[in-house]
């Protein structure tokens, strides 16, 4: 069973993942023989990181609102006293907290890839760190089937797909087009990136096109044949 991700999408989750990270790596930096300064800078850069996702980030969208109030007293208010501008003050720094350079995530994810690397991180020094990721299913590939949908934009056809949250488990989407030419179905792309934009010119006259997709994996077909999706194509 494939892993995800260790690091959460969800902004109350990271700040908890950082908190955990942060607090826990210097008990352990002599198991993992991390230098003193590797410690520190890491410790500071998560501090620093929940400190703008659970302070500053929600202080900036409050103050978004604010100024939106502001203006719209600055264009219909009662016009009986001069405007004074709302200012922006950004939430103290926790004890401990100080700003660090740029980069302060990717610097975090290069050291977890270090511990990883090394090979001094035991299953139970990772489950303390929360590097490992939750155990992820994978699809069922007897009925996995990609859903697609097709748009005009800029002239050409654009082709949205993706991978249904299965991307841990599959290579690339085949897509095929039928043109409307009596010759059905046939290869358009494979493509690694969801997302994909038909570069054939429009034909001389109005017609149908008909796209359809199929996920693979190991360059074989998996699953079943997403619904077929026709649009007109103007000449």
């Amino acid at each position: 069973m494939k892993k995800g991700n260790y690091y959460p999408s969800a902004q109350n989750d990271q700040i908890v993942w950082l908190t955990n990270f942060g607090g826990k790596l210097p008990g352990l930096a002599g198991d993992l023989k991390l230098t003193p300064d590797q410690v520190k800078a890491a410790v500071a850069d998560c501090g620093w990181m929940v400190y703008l996702l659970q302070f500053w980030l929600p202080a900036t969208r409050q103050w978004s609102q604010t100024g939106t109030n502001a203006f719209a007293e600055a264009q219909t208010g009662d016009g009986t006293g001069l405007m004074v501008l709302p200012v922006f003050v950004a939430p103290a720094l926790p004890t401990g907290v100080v700003p660090v350079n740029t980069g302060a995530l990717t610097r975090i994810f290069a050291l977890v890839q270090t511990i990883k690397n090394s090979g001094l991180c035991s299953d139970t020094n990772a489950g303390i760190l929360g590097i490992v990721g939750s155990d992820q299913p994978g699809p069922d590939f007897t009925t996995l089937q990609p859903v697609i949908s097709v748009s005009i934009v800029g002239g050409q056809v654009v082709v949205k797909w993706n991978f249904g949250g299965y991307s841990a488990f599959l290579d690339s989407c085949e897509i095929q087009v039928d043109r409307g030419d009596g010759k059905g179905f046939g290869l358009l792309t494979i493509d690694t990136t969801p997302g994909y934009t038909d570069t054939q010119p429009f034909p001389a006259t109005k017609t149908v096109w008909t796209y359809r997709a199929i996920y693979q994996l190991n360059d074989a077909r998996v699953g079943v044949w997403s619904q077929s999706v026709s649009i007109a194509v103007p000449a």
